[in-house]
């Protein structure tokens, strides 16, 4: 159930700002500045308001009540349209409320990722196509939300000039030991901050030097713990005596995807439609989300069994990421394995030794595609199919370091193959 409330920060003899809280359950909680002063002597405390002492703090209060009938209406209506309930929207509703001009500082580090994706429908990407991807935009949402946060925490706003070495240390350090997020996570903020920096610039905003000898990080190799699933327990987990239907779903979404490598954005979207059948060759044709490139993956024996069966029917991601649990766990894919679980307390992937169950999630289906045949079918074709833009993408996505014996000796088994298409010609032409 949401809940708004108001609060105060300060109990110094002076004017203080008041701060509009918007809890909306599930440990989702957002504060604004009204744009309302108070000196605390004249707050009540046990109502979360002005005690209406004099015409000021009684037109404090009414103010206050008028926004939060305001807040708890327009939310109905948010939610309704499955708008995004954060600080942006809370923002904006205050300024709605009472017809606020809001005042845009384009020095701003927040107010260009705004800018960014106010304006992603139209924004050009690689000098190609129009249009940031849905991925990328929750990205950029997901850097603005931390922005804000580490504003609130240094209390004052982050200016592109104020971006310099010292800076980028100290909110590595708040990334990365205060708020415990993940390498990879933490570094992916920097390297967003760096992007919207760059694309300031190019609007004439004027940026810190240093911002262009910014480095991103990711995990080492060495750190990563990558969990994927067999040919071997993809076995186990067809055979399993499975009887709940929504549970018979999420084994067929998952063994088809571990079939076609592809993205749970693009595999959850696959119907009947998607399948083609050219004289006997049964394909999958998607175009991805987040390239935008078209694909075509040949539909072998296990995905085939899956689709005769019946088609899998739509199910969300956070369905499918919570059903694939209990399908590994019903066919004892419970071996204890090294990863990184999701804390309930902590809200951070925590590494430790977990049923192997536990760490199955929607990534592992394209990852085991790539690692299971991997080796096995040359890694130009791997790549066609999981859109990586180049061969050494794919193989840190597996976790594989680059084998020139391995391709050596590929190339000579293909060789081979040539050699005994050739005999056979040579045969054929001897008949005739």
């Amino acid at each position: 159930m949401s809940k708004v409330n108001f609060r105060i920060r300060s109990k110094a003899n002076k004017d203080v700002s008041i701060y509009v809280y918007l809890s909306t359950g599930r440990g989702n909680m957002f504060q604004c500045k009204t744009g309302f002063t108070i000196n605390p002597k004249d707050w009540s405390a046990s109502h979360n308001k002005p005690k209406q002492n004099d015409e000021t703090t009684k037109k404090t209060f009414n103010n206050l009540s008028k926004l939060e009938s305001f807040i708890y209406e327009t939310l109905n209506s948010a939610k309704g349209m499955g708008v995004d309930i954060d600080f942006e929207w809370l923002s904006a509703t205050i300024d709605k409320c009472f017809n606020r001009v809001a005042k845009i500082d384009s020095t701003l580090l927040s107010s260009h990722c705004q800018y960014i994706i106010d304006n992603a429908k139209t924004r050009i990407v690689n000098r190609k196509k129009i249009g940031l991807s849905d991925e990328r935009v929750k990205s950029y949402r997901t850097t603005l939300r931390i922005i804000n946060l580490y504003e609130s925490e240094r209390k004052k706003p982050i200016h592109f000039q104020d971006i310099n070495k010292v800076f980028i240390e100290k909110f590595k350090n708040w990334l990365l030991v205060n708020e415990k997020y993940s390498v990879n996570h933490a570094g992916k903020q920097i390297a967003n901050i760096k992007t919207i920096a760059l694309d300031a610039q190019k609007h004439d905003i004027s940026i810190n030097p240093y911002i262009s000898k910014i480095e991103s990080f990711s995990e080492s190799n060495e750190d990563r713990h990558i969990v994927t699933l067999s040919i071997a327990e993809l076995d186990k987990i067809e055979r399993a005596n499975i009887t709940t239907e929504a549970l018979i779903n999420a084994r067929k979404w998952l063994l088809l995807g571990c079939e076609i490598g592809q993205r749970v954005s693009d595999l959850l979207t696959l119907t009947h439609s998607n399948i083609r059948n050219e004289k006997g060759l049964i394909k999958i044709e998607l175009k991805q989300k987040k390239t935008n490139k078209e694909v075509t993956v040949p539909v072998l024996p296990r995905a085939k069994r899956i689709i005769d069966s019946g088609f899998p029917y739509a199910i969300s991601d956070q369905r499918f990421n919570e059903y694939i649990k209990k399908v590994c766990e019903i066919s004892k894919i419970n071996e204890p394995t090294l990863g990184k679980k999701m804390s309930q307390e902590t809200k951070r992937a925590e590494l430790g030794m977990y049923p192997k169950y536990e760490l199955i999630t929607s990534h592992t289906c394209r990852r085991s595609f790539a690692t299971n045949y991997y080796k096995h079918i040359p890694t130009p074709i791997l790549i066609q199919i999981t859109a990586h833009s180049k061969e050494s993408m794919f193989l840190a996505y597996i976790n594989k370091p680059a084998d020139k014996d391995e391709n050596a000796k590929l190339m000579y088994k293909y060789f081979e193959m040539m050699q005994e298409n050739t005999k056979d010609e040579i045969k054929l032409k001897k008949i005739v």
